[in-house]
């Protein structure tokens, strides 16, 4: 399979890269320091360039994230969601507009965002996190809309949060409650194939049940 996983260069991302590496698979990984994905032109060629090289994707794992958070809802500052609009929502519009059409042409393609909790129960010094994360879903489900009927499927993946080795060696005696292993996150990627696509097209997985 072909896999594009964006936000490749954080401990997440390596995670998912080597998943499907073990697998066999071609994964292009890339980062900021690759494409800007704030760039619509500069994600389109890396789409055009992914088109001429394999002629279609069968994954695109959209893993670019962030947070910002305030101490109290009045406290809350607009320059914080317009940081958090690129990252977690302009992002994804641009791979996601440059990708559909890929996917599309795969027998098996499957795009998946990830995204928390917080966006169906917003704390109130979260609010611009908890939008932005509702935003993301709310286009990812159009994704879906758009993929119904075809041999791929766009699915939302839920986490309280994320937890890694690195974050365990720097507090080893942190519990991590209900936060989600990166590895147990690509295992759950990667489960997504062995579903047919009607069924997981325009689902939230909650990974924390």
């Amino acid at each position: 399979m072909i896999i594009l996983v964006t936000g490749a260069g954080g401990p997440t991302g390596e995670a998912v890269c080597g998943y499907f590496r073990k697998n066999g698979d071609t994964v292009i990984g890339v980062d900021k320091d690759d494409v800007d994905l704030l760039d619509r032109a500069a994600v389109q060629d890396l789409a055009d360039r992914i088109d001429r090289e394999h002629g279609r994707v069968d994954g695109v794992v959209h893993l670019v994230g962030g947070w910002r958070g305030a101490g109290s809802f009045a406290e809350t500052s607009l320059d914080d969601w317009d940081a958090l609009h690129d990252l977690l929502i302009r992002t994804l519009q641009h791979v996601s507009l440059a990708f559909e059409p890929l996917l599309r042409r795969s027998d098996n393609g499957r795009f998946v965002i990830v995204s928390a909790k917080a966006a169906e129960r917003p704390s109130a010094g979260g609010a611009v996190y908890a939008a932005a994360k509702a935003a993301a879903e709310a286009w990812t489900l159009s994704l879906a809309d758009a993929l119904s009927g075809t041999g791929s499927a766009a699915t939302i993946l839920v986490v309280k949060a994320l937890v890694n080795d690195a974050m365990r060696a720097a507090k080893p005696e942190g519990k991590f409650p209900g936060f989600t292993d990166v590895h147990d996150l690509a295992a759950a990627i990667g489960g997504l194939y062995d579903r047919p696509a009607a069924e997981i097209n325009g689902i939230r997985l909650d990974l924390t049940a």
